[in-house]
This record gives C-alpha cells, structure tokens and sequence, in this order.
C-alpha cells in the first residue's frame, strides 16, 4: 500500500526558513507527479507546488512563488520543499500527496490527488 510520510514541520519566526520532506512507499515513485499542499483550520486544502515526473516541472502557487522550492530524489523516494522567506500567512499543516492525473491542468486540485500524507504543521510567529 501506498505510504507518504511527511516530516520538518515546526515552530519558526518570519523570515526564516524550513524544508519540509515525504517519505513515499509502496509506489513507483518516479512515475507521477508529487505535490504539496496546505491547509488551515476552517479552509479548504490549497495547493503550493508540485513537480512533474518527466522533467521535472515545476509549478507553484502565486503566493509561495519565489520564496518555495519543489524538489524531488527519484533514487530515494522523497520529495521535499524547501521555504524561505516564511510568513505568518504561510502557517498551515502541509501535506504531500501524489497527482494521479495525467493532465497538467488538473495538478493545482486536490481531486488529482489519490494518495496523501498525515500532513506537518509548520507554524510561523511574526
């Protein structure tokens, strides 16, 4: 069975940096596209990045454009993100999931996502 496990959530000031990873198991890793999401209490779940198979595009929400970067380790199964530059509004549990759709316009929807992770909060204080 598939397992996505997220992990370098924490507590951090404005201005400062955090990279979150997911741990993926029981799938052929390399052959989707991955994301990352968020999602605060009260809201729906909103898409960050994501980060196709072949190539490796990247595409990333206008608000983290910039400050977030996508990335992946085909070899060992993980995907990460690396945030600088955190905001306050950047406070959320993130969660990885994996796109299984093969359409490019559908990659920024959570109905693309047919597998996710248990999520890590990542707190930012101003």
């Amino acid at each position: 069975q598939v397992q996505l496990v997220e992990s370098g959530g924490g507590v951090v000031q404005a201005g400062d940096s955090l990279r979150l990873s997911c741990a993926a198991s029981g799938i052929t890793f390399d052959s989707y596209t991955l994301g990352w999401f968020r999602q605060v209490p009260g809201k729906d779940r909103e898409f960050v990045a994501a980060i196709t198979s072949i190539g490796g595009d990247t595409f990333y929400a206008t608000a983290v454009q910039g400050r977030f970067i996508i990335s992946r380790d085909d070899a060992e199964n993980m995907l990460y993100l690396q945030m600088n530059s955190l905001k306050p509004e950047d406070t959320a549990v993130y969660y990885c999931a994996v796109c299984e759709s093969t359409l490019l316009t559908q990659i920024t929807h959570t109905t693309a996502y047919g597998h996710w992770g248990q999520g890590t909060r990542v707190t930012v204080s101003s």
